[in-house]
């Protein structure tokens, strides 16, 4: 008897664990970071910074062809020697230029990407920290690869994340 009455209680303990409910949901992490209020104006910003470096490599890479131009217009003149010299000269300029536009963007993407990635981490905190004060046991992240394949309606709270995120962020 004792040996039964023990059995049920361990079942209606591990009963009672299985009917807990947990509350989670998801949030498109896409969308999540795309709307993001800081996440739109750090993209304005690089887009401007880009552009800024695209006029500032076209500049120079027209003062090259202009020093090309001449000297092709003045080579017929000049002899084997200074020929040669001449065309090492911009040889070499023309790489030294390549490389300068190289490392230009390469620093600019690096830039980017820090911003960008220092968006997410806050985006993933600021998520961290709202399932915590809304009580949720998980809050899941859905993404172009469909890591949700399904999700019961009124789940997706992505919207309410949005809001939020972007209303505290305004009163930054």
């Amino acid at each position: 008897m004792r040996k039964l009455l023990f059995s049920a209680i361990i079942a209606a303990s591990v009963m009672s664990c299985q009917t807990e409910t947990l509350k989670t949901a998801y949030v498109d992490n896409s969308r999540l970071v795309q709307e993001y209020h800081k996440m739109e104006t750090t993209e304005a910003k690089f887009e401007k910074k880009n552009e800024a470096l695209s006029d500032e490599l076209d500049a120079v890479a027209q003062e090259f062809q202009k020093e090309v131009q001449e000297f092709q217009e003045k080579a017929s003149a000049m002899n084997k020697a200074d020929l040669d010299k001449k065309q090492n000269e911009l040889m070499q300029k023309q790489q030294m230029l390549q490389q300068q536009q190289q490392e230009k963007s390469s620093e600019l993407r690096k830039e980017s990407d820090d911003a960008i990635n220092a968006i997410i981490d806050d985006v993933k905190e600021y998520v961290s920290n709202y399932g915590k004060d809304e009580g949720y046991t998980y809050i899941f992240g859905s993404n172009e690869s469909a890591n949700i394949m399904y999700a019961e309606e009124g789940l997706d709270i992505t919207d309410e994340v949005l809001k939020s995120l972007n209303a505290e962020d305004s009163l930054k």
